[in-house]
Parts: C-alpha cells; structure tokens; sequence
C-alpha cells in the first residue's frame, strides 16, 4: 500500500511540475521505464495466454494382471474350482495386459505454423499427444525431435483453416540479471492455464549435467508446469520452465528454466535435422589451478589444461598438444573447466573457431574445425578394438621421494596385473602414498603411473627423483606432474618441500 501510494504522489508531482513550465506531456510519457515493476502484469498476460499451451499425453503401460499360480489350492473336482478358473482367465489368465496411462505438461507456440517447445520428459513414450490451447481448441501433436539432455522436445501441430497461430517473442536470456521480473504461464496439476510471477533468483545453476546452464527463479512451479515458458516483463520468452527443487515435490520456491538462448538453438537443430548435433575437439582436460597456472608461467589460474588429445581428432588436426592451456574458444575467454563443456557442445559442427593456446610461455593462435560428438563414439570402439603390444620383462626398480611422498616404481607385468594396467601404458607407477605429504594432498593413490614430470616423459624412478631434484636446486614451488588413472590422464602440480 506505501508503494502504491508514493507512486501515485510521485506520478502527480511529476505532471503538476510539467504543466507549471506549460508543456503539455501524454500519459504515454509516464509509462514504465525498463526494469521498473509494473502495477499490474493482467494486459501482458492476456496477450501472452494464447500462445500458452496444455499438453496431454498417452501411452500403453504395462499392467499385471492375477497370476494362475496365485489361484487357491482346491480339491480336484471341487465346486469351487471351475469358479475360481474362470475368474483368472476373465482377468486374463495371469498374462501380462496394457492400460492407458496419462502425462500432463505444458508448452508454447514458437512458430505460427504449429511448432510447439515443451520439455522432452513431457512426451517421453508417449504414443498420443494432444494440445490443448486457451480456447479450449484440441490439436493432434507430431514430435519432430527432442533431446534428452537438454530436455526440449519439439512438435508440429496443423493450425485450424491454415491461420497462423499466435506465437512467443524469444528474449535474449543472456541479458537478465538476477533479481528482474519473470512470469511463468502453464498447467499446473492439470489444472488449466495458470499465471505465477516471481524474480530471477540466480543463474549458471547446473543439477546433473556438464551441459547445464539453468536460471533459478522463485515463480511457483508444480508439477504440470513442465514445459511452460518464463516470459520477462516485455513479454519475451527467456526459460523453458523445466524443474523444482522440493522436498515434498511441491513449489518451495526453486525453480529452474532451460535458458531461452540455449532452447532456440536446439529447436533450431531438431526443426533442421530432427537431433542435436553437438560440438566436440577430442581432448580431455581439467581445471588450472594457481599451481599449475604457476607451473606453466601463466599470469592466473584460468583456462582449461589439456590432459590428452584423441589422434586423427578436430583437436589434432589444429595442433593442439597435450600441456597446452586453451585460454579462449571461438572468441570466448576460457574463464573455467565448469563452462568449457558447454561452450564446445554448442559450436556449430563443421564450423572453423579461433582457438587460443598458452604453450611455452606465449599464446599461440590456433584454427580448429569443430567435429560431432558421435564421432568420439565411433573413434572409442576403434581404440577398444586395437592390437596389444607384448608385455615387458619385470624390472624390480623402486625408489622413494620423501619431499613428496612418493614411492615409486617401474611399470612391470606384475604391476601390471596388480593395479589393472594397460598393455600399452609406459611410465612410473606409484605404489604408495605418505598421509599428509603433498601427493596426498592432491588425492594422488597406488596405482597411479606418472608420464611426465615438468613436461617430460620419464621411465624410470630415477628420472623422477632427477627431476625432482633439479627444481628443488632451481628453488621451484612446485612439481608438475602428468598421472594416469585407469585410463584417465591429469595433471596435479605437487609443493615441493624443504
């Protein structure tokens, strides 16, 4: 009520000084300024509405019926038997029978020719779907597309008399701040078109996938309003309303929307070629820290640290090297290994980027075509598919680095056997770790091989206590080192103690 009321003081103030210098000023010129909240969001909603759909879906689930063996144990010749014989074959004899099972969810029109987004989970299985419209209108539904992990679906509905139906306005997602308005419109508990408004509460959110980017909003969300759009004050669809965070599995205030950026490029896709078609370099890589940013002459822990480069891969072809930090990707500063993922899987495939490396102390600029993921899939059943060398003579060499807690030896078939290493592997294996030394304290283990140290190859414990040795004279910080895993290649910058 204050609010109300100083804003109506304020708006007369404002129109007595205006007629006092004798200008004349419409109402129109009051109107609200960018991010200035509204009295009432009833005339955005009512444009909004009919680009707002319900969908409803259906599908045959299983459904066990009385089982025979369950039938009780009479007396042959009983009465009773003939009875109980007829009532399990009416209820179907034990076999397995189907029943219609039910999804409510929401969705919007993005297209006037009858493309519609919801959530994938929406009409997962489904075998009908029907959208339901404002007006009560009733259309059969095709899916065109949909992708699990982003969880967008798209679908095609024919418009009645060929009219173009109402449609959204995508906004750019990338520029609401956390703490601006947003509505969200959708079928909550099957209830029917519902309007909830709330604030942005946060973004960047990431649940349960490297791909996540979710924008946090406190607008009530239920079940049903799966699917639904997240509209800004202009009316522009900026989230695709597609999780909540609930104990009860209610609205408790956190909710999460798909980012209307990341949503248009996939209904881009799936119109086009009915999939996604993500990007992907062949490289694995982890996160710089401050020592290895130190270790490598870089000015901050930024970027992300290449472990590994697939061969014949996009990464390979370009010259990308295994201890090159990418510091930027197709014009976009490489800040951290959280956002790294979704940068490459959004890359055009077949597009050329500008790829930054820092390699020797310097950037150097590299030009990298962008491959698709499921060629990774079909380069890993090749690699699974490869010849085995011949093992390696035992050669019982070990040797103990105190400074950092390491007790290593040369990689021997027993070894071999004894931690599940490959054929092929070649290094230095650790087979003990010092509680509380520094290769504990970077989650190092028995098992481990180490390939390089400060960037070089090394076979031997020798050549690993050389090296050592070597930076602690240069009065070195700290010890780059490149591990394998199972499998799994990493770097961990060890502290060199006194």
């Amino acid at each position: 009520m204050i609010l109300a009321d100083s804003h109506r003081f304020f708006r007369g103030a404002a129109l007595a000084a205006v007629a006092a210098f004798g200008l004349v000023v419409t109402e129109p010129a009051l109107a609200r300024q960018p991010n200035q909240v509204s009295e009432s969001f009833a005339d955005l909603v009512d444009k909004l509405m009919p680009t707002v759909v319900n969908i409803t879906t259906t599908q045959n689930v299983p459904q066990q019926g009385p089982r025979l063996r369950d039938m009780p144990q009479l007396p042959p010749g009983s009465p009773f038997e003939e009875l109980f014989k007829e009532f399990f074959d009416r209820r179907g004899g034990g076999e397995e029978q189907k029943r219609r099972g039910t999804s409510l969810g929401s969705g919007f029109v993005i297209d006037g020719e009858g493309y519609i987004i919801t959530n994938n989970h929406v009409i997962q299985g489904a075998e009908d779907i029907t959208v339901i419209f404002k007006d009560d209108t009733q259309l059969k539904a095709k899916l065109i597309g949909s992708d699990s992990r982003i969880d967008v679906a798209l679908l095609k509905v024919e418009p009645p008399n060929k009219k173009p139906l109402p449609a959204v306005k995508w906004g750019d997602s990338d520029k609401e701040r956390v703490g601006d308005w947003v509505i969200a419109i959708g079928n909550p508990f099957g209830l029917g078109h519902s309007v909830t408004a709330g604030i942005i509460s946060a973004r960047g959110r990431s649940l349960n996938d490297s791909l996540d980017d979710y924008l946090q909003t406190d607008a009530a969300i239920n079940k049903g309003n799966s699917g639904g759009p997240l509209f800004n004050q202009d009316g522009e669809v900026i989230g695709v309303n597609t999780a909540i965070y609930s104990p009860s599995g209610t609205n408790a205030g956190l909710a999460f929307s798909i980012p209307s950026n990341l949503v248009k490029q996939v209904a881009d896709q799936l119109r086009e070629f009915g999939k996604v078609k993500r990007g992907w370099i062949g490289v694995s890589y982890q996160s710089v820290t401050d020592d290895i940013a130190d270790s490598f002459g870089l000015d901050r822990a930024r970027g992300v640290l290449v472990a590994n480069v697939t061969a014949d891969s996009p990464a390979a072809k370009a010259g990308l090297k295994r201890n090159d930090i990418i510091i930027s990707f197709s014009g976009q500063d490489v800040l951290d290994l959280r956002r790294f993922p979704r940068v490459v899987a959004n890359a055009r495939v077949g597009s050329t980027v500008d790829v930054v490396v820092w390699r020797g102390g310097k950037e150097v600029p590299l030009k990298l075509r962008v491959g698709e993921q499921e060629e990774a899939d079909k380069q890993n059943a090749s690699a699974q598919g490869s010849q085995k060398k011949p093992p390696e003579p035992d050669q019982q060499i070990t040797s103990t680095i105190e400074q950092l807690g390491l007790t290593l030896q040369k990689v021997t078939d027993q070894l071999r056997e004894r931690y599940g290493l490959s054929d092929q592997i070649k290094g230095v294996v650790i087979t003990k770790v010092a509680a509380n030394s520094p290769a504990a304290e970077k989650q190092l283990q028995a098992g481990d091989v180490i390939l390089e140290v400060d960037q070089k190859p090394v076979t031997t414990p020798q050549e690993v206590t050389d090296l050592v040795a070597k930076l602690q004279q240069q009065k070195k910080r700290s010890v780059l080192l490149f591990v394998e895993r199972q499998g799994d290649p990493r770097f961990a910058a060890l502290r060199l103690t006194k």
